[in-house]
Order: structure tokens, then C-alpha cells, then sequence
């Protein structure tokens, strides 16, 4: 039988300041990441953890693949890149088409939504898309499983 070596995952919570991060952003940014927090604070009840150097966190589940690798990453979280707000949207886009479709300007990848800034979308929108990709994480990795 083939022995499985588990790798630690590089991005983990830290003992990083979320203010610290944010007063750090272009200002122009700033105000952006600010409502994402209040956002994402309320859709999941978490306060923001600073993930690795850059990234902001809420809530956490923990991931299993196949190959044995697991580590925990958050439910919903976004970091404020170069290009763009990068929002973790960490059920895909699968089942959230119609939202998509009412949103406003922003591209995808896999699990990433991409803004160049809040004011291109509908932010009940947005909220909507928020909350229920966090219901979907909850429902698909409850906390006391």
C-alpha cells in the first residue's frame, strides 16, 4: 500500500492584524474592503482572521482530498489584489447563475470573484451570493461532523 505524505497547507490563520492589513491598501481600496468585512462579518457571525499575508478571512472548514491532503481554509473571505477584489466564493458558480446574472461587472474563476471595485455591483446582490455560498459551506461541512 502506497504511503501518503500529508503537506502542510502554506496559508494559515495568523496572527496578523485585519486593520493593520486594510490601513495598509491603496485608500481608494480601503473603503471597499471595509464594507466587505461588515459584509462578511454578517453573513457568518465571524469576525475577520488575516489569512497568510494577504488574504481576509471568516469562519472555517476543514477539506479533505482524496489523496489524503486536508487542511482548513475560511468559508467566505477576499483580498484585495492589484487587479481586483478577490472574493473566495468557496462553492463555485455552479448553482448561483441567476444571481450572476443580476450582479454587475466582475469575471470568475474556479472559486474567485473578481471586482475591480464594489461600486460595479449590486450590493444585494452581492450580499445575496454571500450568504447563501455560506449556507452552502456550512450545510456541506457542518461544525461538529
Amino acid at each position: 500500500m502506497e504511503r501518503r505524505v500529508a503537506t502542510e497547507a502554506k496559508t494559515k490563520p495568523g496572527a496578523g492584524s485585519v486593520e493593520g492589513f486594510l490601513a495598509a491598501q491603496d485608500p481608494a481600496r480601503q473603503a471597499d474592503c471595509h464594507t466587505l468585512v461588515e459584509l462578511m462579518r454578517e453573513s457568518t457571525g465571524c469576525d475577520p482572521v488575516l489569512w497568510g499575508p494577504a488574504i481576509v478571512g471568516f469562519d472555517t472548514y476543514t477539506y479533505r482530498y482524496e489523496s489524503g491532503r486536508e487542511g482548513d481554509w475560511p468559508i467566505v473571505g477576499f483580498s484585495p489584489r492589484k487587479q481586483a477584489l478577490t472574493l473566495y466564493i468557496m462553492p463555485g458558480f455552479d448553482a448561483y447563475e441567476p444571481l450572476l446574472a443580476r450582479l454587475g461587472k466582475f469575471s470568475t474563476g474556479k472559486s474567485c470573484l473578481y471586482l475591480k471595485r464594489l461600486s460595479d455591483v449590486d450590493m444585494d446582490v452581492l450580499r445575496q451570493l454571500v450568504d447563501e455560498s455560506v449556507a452552502a459551506m456550512r450545510a456541506r461541512y457542518p461544525r461538529n461532523a
